[in-house]
């Protein structure tokens, strides 16, 4: 496939045009936690809203599951509602504490199907569900989740500088197509929840280690489109080459570009602490390597062997819409 489709297909792909509305809410908001003293120390387009709390930091995080992959895989939902939630704040620099949930469903079997997920989800990443709210009117199954987490220090998704390398750490010892309606990539099941949970982990001791203080975990938005929110968030652009992104063998470029990661991150890393951040991804049986650069003009630029093109230019377009 020729860059120029892969740029189309990526502008194109849901996973990244459902951000567009963030703006909207953005708008209605501005300001409001300055105006009531609220002690946030993030903005829009964090994994996770970061309060401070005495001597460390409180991370929530929402989750609200695409309707048409809660109708058409319930159980499916549930158990990626989980992911989703304990990834961000993993990505964040944090352990996470407990969650909640909200479901709405007049049918029975969808709600069995979407709290057996969550239970699964909860059981392999060791989160308690400790409560949440039940609607058994709703026409259309629908299901949202909250999470409660804690850090010492933090990654954002603020903090990338031009000449910083982008690095992509995932885990390629996985299965596609464990989901129909969603493109995605499922590196937990068949692993312990202690082999999935110390490898989370290594991004709470990068960001306490002080080895990294950039990164966002790659989910519904995929690689190119979490590559893209993160340098919009901090004002930057960068150079990716498609040659280097680490891939399992099976699947075409296009397909895992569009896919949600069960565990993949995307971090910006100085020059001198690349090794030592790129050390205990590998160790764990990470691919962790290096995908490109971190530019001062803000544009996402696509390189594939001698061909270019830009996939994003922020100073006419927006991801977020912020």
């Amino acid at each position: 496939m020729e860059l120029k489709d892969i740029i189309h297909e990526i502008k194109c792909y849901p996973g990244i045009t459902r951000k567009g509305p963030i703006g909207r809410v953005a708008e209605v908001l501005k300001n409001l936690n300055e105006e009531i003293s609220a002690p946030v120390v993030t903005g829009f387009g964090e994994d996770a809203a970061a309060i401070r709390y005495q001597d460390h930091y409180l991370l929530l995080a929402a989750e609200g599951m695409w309707p048409q992959f809660v109708n058409a895989e319930p159980y499916a939902a549930g158990k990626a509602a989980i992911m989703a939630s304990v990834n961000d704040i993993y990505s964040m620099g944090g352990r996470p504490l407990a969650m909640v949930n909200v479901i709405s469903s007049a049918r029975e079997d969808d709600c069995e199907q979407i709290m057996e997920g969550v239970r699964k989800g909860c059981q392999k990443l060791k989160v308690p569900m400790v409560g949440g709210h039940l609607n058994p009117d709703g026409e259309e199954p629908s299901l949202a989740v909250a999470i409660l987490g804690t850090a010492q220090k933090l990654l954002q998704s603020t903090n990338a500088r031009p000449g910083q390398n982008l690095v992509l750490a995932v885990d390629l010892d996985g299965v596609d197509g464990q989901c129909k309606s969603v493109v995605s990539w499922d590196a937990n099941s068949g692993k312990t929840s202690e082999h999935v949970i110390e490898r989370l982990d290594i991004l709470r001791s990068l960001a306490e280690s002080d080895l990294c203080r950039t990164a966002k975990d790659v989910s519904n938005g995929a690689i190119l489109g979490t590559i893209g929110l993160l340098c919009e968030c901090s004002r930057v652009g960068c150079v990716v080459r498609l040659d280097d992104i680490p891939k399992p063998p099976t699947l075409e470029l296009l397909t895992w570009l569009k896919s949600f990661l069960s565990y993949g991150f995307i971090l910006c890393v100085d020059d001198a602490g690349l090794s030592a951040c790129l050390e205990p991804f590998r160790k764990k049986g990470i691919s962790a390597e290096v995908i490109g650069k971190i530019l001062q003009k803000p544009r996402i630029v696509l390189r594939s062997g001698e061909d270019e093109g830009v996939l994003y230019d922020f100073s006419k377009e927006s991801i977020l819409g912020v």
